[in-house]
């Protein structure tokens, strides 16, 4: 009876596994599950019973180590099955070769790039630009370092990546944007694409040419259907998400005058503040990369006509003059910032904020206190955005960064919410007009929707 349990068992969950390990691109295996659905199953059969045929006696070790080996299987099985049901799907990188002899390049000289899904049905003409966040670079070293990564040069991204989030294509998990043309553009030149030096330095052949990017993917996006886009939205993650609030209107100037046209920015509304030691990092960090990149031309004049341009890349200092119907969503403790803009490593050189940092529930309540007063100047910095209807605010109290792109924080059964609304249906329901959403959430630990994060400092470097 076991033997026949464990044999019913394997037939049944063996083409599940092997169907897991081929979407994890564990291509070794898509052979075997290509031959298991074409009905070719007799070799496979044979591997399978080979060693608990009854032709054999079973010794009770072997039916111990077989009951383990059911459970092992199940929690296999019911794990793939999720993966399956979450996970995005893989979709393809489009490099814009022509964009080089426009000198619109990543700063290793390589040509630009974005992953596409295409719309379909009802949403063929609807397009949703989604930016790539990473940080800046704010000097030669620092933008040398970026052309050995992804973050520098297209050579070296993923051929393929998982659209999730608000980048899905299926219905259930992204209700109000599955079938629209899904773009994810990448994100190599280090200054959210506002940079433009004409001269490549030799010594370093470093390219400064991150505005010239925005336009050639843009325009290859336009020759591509967009030209005829009835609905479009510009949004973006982190560094991203400052690209889609500094290129807000001139993505709408770049798109055809009919159409209905939005931005969204997750995780982009840094703000200018002190570190715990007292000193402006972040607003010196941010004049270095402007002036790096040479940034200033394209950043909004009506911003760098009154003040110093550097301070035109904080969001509190131009988001007021967006003429484009825009959408934050953002952490009031977001991990980036309380990481990089209260307290980097060069503020806190005993590493008293270390553990905090990397877990919230490990912050004193002296460090609790400090993010609290952050939160208020947030808070404050966000106000100067204005209080337009057209402008949409899901400003929840958990330690996160980037809440859009991933499935768990999108729409999900134990999504984050505020006023019982996740952020999917917040976002949809003010692009189509069925209803406005300006929220924001009572201080941190009140809200037990949040899924805040937890860090490995190996894989989350700081400024």
């Amino acid at each position: 009876m076991m033997c026949y349990l464990i044999q019913s068992f394997v037939s049944f969950s063996f083409p599940f596994f092997i169907f897991f390990l081929c979407v994890n691109n564990l291509s070794v295996f898509c052979t075997y599950l290509g031959f298991y659905i074409s009905g070719f199953t007799t070799d496979v059969i044979e591997l399978k019973y080979l060693f608990i045929s009854q032709s054999y006696p079973i010794h009770p070790n072997f039916v111990r180590m077989a009951g383990t080996r059911f459970i092992q299987w199940l929690n296999l099985l019911v794990f793939a099955l999720v993966m399956l049901k979450t996970e995005g799907v893989d979709v393809g990188i489009t490099f814009v070769q022509d964009a080089v002899a426009k000198g619109a390049v990543c700063l290793d000289g390589s040509p630009p790039a974005y992953h596409w899904d295409k719309g379909f049905g009802a949403g063929i003409n609807n397009w949703l630009v989604h930016i790539e966040g990473g940080g800046w670079c704010n000097n030669v070293t620092t933008c040398r370092s970026r052309t050995k990564t992804r973050l520098g040069s297209s050579k070296l991204m993923d051929k393929e990546i998982a659209f999730s989030g608000i980048l899905s294509r299926f219905q259930k998990f992204n209700p109000d944007f599955y079938n629209w043309n899904r773009i994810k553009v990448r994100y190599c030149d280090g200054s959210s694409f506002t940079g433009d030096v004409a001269a490549v330095n030799p010594a370093n052949n470093l390219h400064f040419r991150g505005a010239r990017v925005w336009r050639a993917v843009i325009e290859d996006l336009l020759s591509k259907g967009m030209k005829d886009a009835k609905n479009a939205i510009l949004s973006g993650c982190s560094a991203g998400g400052l690209t889609s609030i500094l290129h807000c209107d001139n993505f709408r100037s770049l798109v055809p005058v009919g159409a209905k046209v939005k931005c969204l920015a997750d995780a982009g509304y840094f703000i200018n503040a002190n570190d715990v030691s007292g000193a402006q990092h972040i607003q010196e960090f941010y004049s270095q990369v402007v002036a790096t990149h040479g940034s200033a031309k394209n950043l909004p004049s009506s911003c760098t006509s009154k003040i110093r341009p550097g301070l035109c890349f904080f969001p509190q200092n131009m988001a007021q003059q967006i003429q484009t119907p825009i959408f934050f969503v953002n952490a009031a403790y977001d991990s980036w910032q309380i990481k990089n803009i209260l307290a980097p490593g060069v503020a806190d050189p005993h590493g008293t904020w270390h553990g905090c940092k990397l877990n919230v529930k490990k912050c004193s309540p002296n460090q609790i206190k400090t993010m609290q007063d952050f939160r208020l100047q947030f808070l404050s910095a966000l106000g100067k955005a204005g209080t337009s209807s057209s402008k949409g605010l899901f400003i929840d109290s958990c330690y996160a960064h980037c809440q859009t792109e991933m499935q768990e924080t999108w729409l999900r059964d134990d999504s984050p919410v505020l006023g019982k609304t996740t952020i999917s249906k917040a976002v949809g329901d003010w692009y189509y007009d069925r209803s406005p959403f300006q929220k924001i959430d009572c201080p941190y630990p009140c809200n037990p929707t949040c899924h805040n994060r937890i860090f490995d400092p190996q894989e989350h470097p700081e400024l």
